[in-house]
This record gives C-alpha cells, structure tokens and sequence, in this order.
C-alpha cells in the first residue's frame, strides 16, 4: 500500500473509519485535515493534494464524505487515487451506513458484529430484509437536450436517460428487466419498428454484465429502496417538444417591444407541466408591462430576463406572451449581443424516444407476489433556442 493511512471523514471532518497501514504517521496529524481544506477554500486555492508540514492528504469527496490517505513521502498518487476511487465504487453507500452510525456503541469483546452485507456475496443489499407489501416502483425519466439557431435549424438534439428503481422486496429477489431494445429485437428477430437503439449504457454494480453482453436480459439483484438502475444516450433528431418563436422591436431609443409565441409540438393527450419560458431583456430594460394569452410573467432584473410561467401546457396549443419595456440605451443591448430562450418543462407519462418496459419479473425462493409500477417523464434538459 503506498499510503501510510486511509481514513473515511464525515462532512464535519470527525474520522468515521481509518486503518492505519505503515505506523509512520501519526493518526492524530487527520485532525489538521479539515482546518486546512477550509482555509484552502477560503483562498481559491484548493487541491487535491495537501500537506502539513512533512504529512501529505491525498483526498476525494464522495456524498457526505471525505476519503483521505495520508503520507510521509513522494507515494505513487495515481495508485493512491485508484484505491480511493474504488473504495467508492465497490462499497455502496447504503452500505457504508450500517458501518456508519452518529450514536455512541460500547463494543464488548466477542460481541462485535460485522454488518452482513460485508461477507455476503451481494455486497449492496442485506439479507433478513421483509416486507408486508412487496413492490417496485420503475421510473423512465428522459432528459432533452437541444440547441435551435435563429434560423429555426436544429443544431443539437439528444436524449438523456435514466431508469430509476424504488425497490420495496423481501429477501433476496432476482429481477429482469425488459425493454424494447432494438439490438434485443434483432437478434430474436423481432420487428424493430417499435423499438429503441441505446447507446452510452451503463448499469449499476448490481446488474450482471456477463448475462447482458450475451443476450441483452438486464438481470440482477437490486439494493434496498432508492438507486439508478441505469442510464442511456440517443444521438437522434428530436422534434423541439415546446417551439418558440420570438419578434423583437424597439422604437427610437425610448422603449422595445418583445412577442414571443409558444407551441406544444407534442401529443394532444399529453401535457406539458411547469413550463417556465425565459426571455433575455436588455440590461438597460426598465418599466415593465406584460399580457400573456395563459399563465403570467415576470421581470427578473438581477438576471435580466423575463420568465413566462404556464402551469399547465397541452400538447398542440399555442400561446402569447407581449412584454413592453422602457429603454433608455438602444446601443448598449447590442454590444451585449443576445443570449439564447431558455425552456423548463415536465411531461409525464411520455417519452420523446418511445423507450418501453415490456415487463419485469421478480423471482424470490419463497415464491411471493408482487407488483411492479412504471412512471414515465420526459422534461428539459439544455433546451435553448437562438433569437435573430
């Protein structure tokens, strides 16, 4: 081991776990740790890597956690790196909590009990675990990412994806999850009309890579409650979900006149929820006056735009908002140049590239029911949309 110790910190920097490997550096010299990141901190000059004195803290921040190696010489910090990064990889943390407590425990000889999933096989879920109602709640969340120009081009479009689970299981339960994967669909020769090629993927620890490389069943045993089973990337033409269209006029130099027009380019049965439209005003902009055809505006000057809020959007409407202002310096905004109109939005029970869950089993040794819930939600990511 190059470090000479390791330690897992809490945010307050009190030691939680520490294994002392070499005896060469004191274990007390952590106490100078946290003193010293924050004075870093406070300085703009935060590393990495930080010394005090003749001892070197080598450290990441993982959640609420601070894992530190300390060393007395030039160690081989990548390999020091690798073994931190690790730890954080191979231990979940719902794990590390059984180590973990805030409570004081006076441990008794012969009574001292390593946590199960330590020496289990399955190292992010405990054994002894029930339920009286055993279910599983499958959320499909994807994320649009999309530039437009002023010319209404669409520069980039991608999806970003995620399939989270809410697992409420007795036991330990082995699941299989099918989607509509258009690799899966070729090789069982499947019509691939309705299905989806994902690129980018990657699973959780639990999911059993060997299996899924060989014929695409996505098999595994979940940790307990909340954790992302995976996630996934489309490179794809998207059609812009929410379109906007914007005129701007300014009249000598005293006032400017801004009409933006917004369309849900989407389903009809499906709505758009919490839309939030935010146009860029000049800096200079005063005396603000709006009338919108649904929902209200406001003038936000520290930001120095407007944001047009829609609770409520249905696919196929098409609303206006027209906002006067008082400009006092035409020249100014146009040196400025004009940033981008931004879009915030949540669609549920939709996904923009058509991902479906075909089914879920749940196969548990005591041969129990249980019953599985899948929630879809597509919502903006970067969405921004250019004006001429």
């Amino acid at each position: 081991m190059s470090a000479s110790a390791v330690f897992i910190l809490d945010v307050k920097g009190k030691p939680l776990i520490s294994r002392n490997y070499k005896g060469d550096v004191a274990m007390s010299e952590i106490e100078h740790f946290m003193p010293l990141l924050m004075q870093r901190e406070e300085e703009g000059s935060l590393a990495p890597l930080l010394s005090h004195g003749r001892v070197h803290f080598l450290w990441i921040k993982h959640s609420n956690l601070y894992l530190v190696a300390t060393t007395l010489k030039n160690a081989n910090a990548s390999l020091v790196y690798s073994f931190l990064y690790k730890t954080v990889e191979t231990t979940d943390s719902k794990i590390l909590q059984e180590y973990i407590t805030q409570q004081g425990n006076k441990l008794e000889t012969g009574k001292s009990r390593v946590p199960p999933t330590v020496t289990n096989a399955v190292s992010w879920r405990s054994e002894g675990i029930k339920y009286k109602k055993n279910e599983v709640f499958i959320d499909v969340i994807e994320s649009v990412n999309l530039l437009v120009n002023a010319n209404g081009s669409v520069l980039l479009s991608e999806i970003v994806g995620t399939i989270k689970l809410k697992v409420f299981l007795s036991g330990m339960p082995e699941l299989r999850l099918g989607l509509n994967d258009r690799v899966l669909f070729e090789l069982t020769g499947r019509n691939k009309n309705k299905s989806v090629e994902l690129e980018d993927v990657k699973f959780h620890q639990c999911v059993r890579l060997s299996r899924f490389d060989n014929d695409r069943t996505i098999s595994f045993i979940p940790p307990d409650g909340d954790f992302e089973l995976m996630s996934y990337r489309l490179s794809t033409q998207v059609k812009p979900l929410i379109w906007i269209e914007s005129v701007i006029e300014k009249f000598s130099h005293s006032r400017v006149e801004i009409m933006v027009k917004a369309k849900g380019q989407f389903k009809k049965q499906s709505v758009a929820n919490g839309v939030e439209i935010s146009v860029p005003v000049p800096s200079d902009a005063d005396s603000p006056r709006f009338k919108t055809s649904v929902g209200s505006a406001k003038y936000v000057p520290e930001k120095n735009i407007v944001i047009w809020s829609i609770k409520s959007f249905p696919g196929g409407k098409e609303y206006l908002m027209r906002a006067h202002f008082g400009l006092p310096s035409v020249e100014k905004e146009e040196e400025e140049g004009r940033p981008p109109i931004g879009v915030k939005f949540e669609i549920p029970y939709f996904t923009v590239s058509g991902i479906q869950v075909r089914y879920m089993k749940i196969i548990e040794k005591s041969g129990y029911q249980a019953l599985p819930w899948v929630r879809y939600i597509t919502q903006s990511g970067d969405y921004q949309l250019r004006t001429s």
